[in-house]
C-alpha cells in the first residue's frame, strides 16, 4: 500500500462501512422492485449478488492469489446495481455472464477495488445489451406481490416515443397509439427493476447525503443539465422533443445519476471536476435520446465520461490539506 506523506486526516469511515451504507441506501428501491416484479426480481437479484461476491472471492483467492483484494460489500453493491439495471425477465445464465463481465473484466482485471476505470455494473449492462439485445429488451409489466397490471412484454415509454418519432408520428400521436398517457409514462413501469420508483431512489440518496458518503454536485449537475437541454428543445418543438419531466423520470436517469455516476473510483475527486463530469453525462444522455439510435443513453454516457475522469483529475485538483 502506498501512503502519502503527512499530515493525514483520520476518518471513522472505511471502505466496508461506505459500501454497507450504499447497500442500505439501495434497499428502498430494491424492496419496491421486488414488490412490483415478484419472484422474478428475487431470482435476478439473488443470482447477480451471489455471482458477483463469489466471483470476486474466487478470482482474488485462486486466480490472483491475493485474498486481500476481496471486498464482499463492494462486490455486493455491484451485484445489486447490476440486478437493478436488468429486466426482471433476464435468464439466470445471462445474469451470471453479466457478473463475470462486471467483476472479472471491468474490476479485477484492472487490479481490484479502487483500480478500475469503468463502472463495473454499467460495463456489464452495456455488454449484455449489445450481446443479448432481445433478452435485454424483453420488458415485462409488473406482476409481483402488489396487484398492478397483467404481465405483458413490450417497449418502455422511451422506446415507444423513439419508435413513434422514427415512423413520423408526433409525441402526442405516439402516446395515443400506444394507449399511454403522461401519468402512466412518468411511472416508467415495464423498464429495468431499479427504475420503478423515483421516490425510493431519492430516499436512498438522501440517506447517503446524511451519512456524508456522497456529495450532491455530480447528481445535481447531471439533472440540471438534462432539465435545461430538454426544456430548450421541448420549448422549441414540443411535439418532437420530450420535456424535462419525461426525461428526468423515465429510463435510468435517476438510478444512474444518484448511485452509479457517484461511484468513488470512477468519478472525479474534486467538486469542480465532478460538476464538469456531470454536465458531460447530462449532455451525452440528451444527445443520445434526441438524436441517437438508442432510446436510452445513461449507461453509455457514464462509460464515456469514465474515460475522461483521469484527465479531469489532472486538470482540476482539490486544494491540498494545509494549503491556503
Amino acid at each position: 500500500m502506498l501512503v502519502s506523506p503527512s499530515p493525514h486526516l483520520h476518518s471513522p469511515a472505511s471502505t466496508n462501512s461506505i459500501m454497507r451504507d450504499v447497500v442500505i441506501a439501495l434497499l428502498p428501491a430494491l424492496v419496491v422492485m421486488i414488490l412490483f416484479y415478484g419472484w422474478s426480481a428475487i431470482i435476478v437479484t439473488a443470482v447477480s449478488c451471489v455471482s458477483c461476491v463469489g466471483l470476486e472471492y474466487a478470482i482474488s483467492r485462486w486466480l490472483m492469489h491475493k485474498p486481500s483484494l476481496f471486498n464482499g460489500w463492494s462486490a455486493l453493491v455491484t451485484g445489486v446495481l447490476l440486478a437493478m439495471n436488468l429486466p426482471s425477465t433476464t435468464p439466470w445464465w445471462i445474469v451470471f455472464i453479466g457478473a463475470v463481465v462486471a467483476i472479472g473484466v471491468a474490476k479485477m482485471s484492472f487490479g481490484g477495488l479502487g483500480q478500475n476505470l469503468f463502472n463495473p455494473a454499467i460495463t456489464a449492462r452495456v455488454f449484455l445489451l449489445i450481446s443479448f439485445p432481445v433478452a435485454m429488451t424483453n420488458w415485462a409489466m409488473p406482476q409481483g406481490f402488489i396487484p398492478a397490471v397483467d404481465a405483458v412484454s413490450g417497449a418502455t415509454p422511451l422506446g415507444l416515443i423513439k419508435e413513434g418519432l422514427k415512423s413520423g408520428q408526433t409525441i402526442s400521436e405516439a402516446l395515443a397509439a400506444s394507449g399511454l398517457d403522461v401519468h402512466y409514462v412518468l411511472r416508467d413501469l415495464g423498464a429495468s427493476g431499479g427504475e420503478v420508483s423515483a421516490l425510493a431512489l431519492v430516499l436512498g440518496f438522501c440517506y447517503l447525503l446524511v451519512r456524508k458518503v456522497v456529495k450532491p454536485w455530480i447528481p445535481l449537475s447531471i439533472l440540471v443539465t438534462i432539465t435545461v437541454i430538454s426544456a430548450v428543445f421541448s420549448g422549441i418543438d414540443p411535439e418532437h422533443f420530450t420535456g424535462p419531466n419525461f426525461n428526468l423520470m423515465t429510463g435510468g436517469v435517476l438510478l444512474g445519476a444518484l448511485f452509479m455516476a457517484t461511484d468513488y473510483v470512477t468519478s472525479p475527486v474534486s467538486n469542480l471536476g465532478g460538476v464538469i463530469y456531470g454536465i458531460g453525462i447530462g449532455l451525452i444522455v440528451m444527445m443520445i435520446r434526441y438524436f441517437g439510435s438508442y432510446p436510452e443513453g445513461m449507461s453509455f454516457a457514464i462509460l464515456i465520461m469514465n474515460c475522461f475522469v483521469p484527465l479531469i483529475n489532472r486538470a482540476f485538483h482539490q486544494k491540498k490539506y494545509g494549503r491556503s
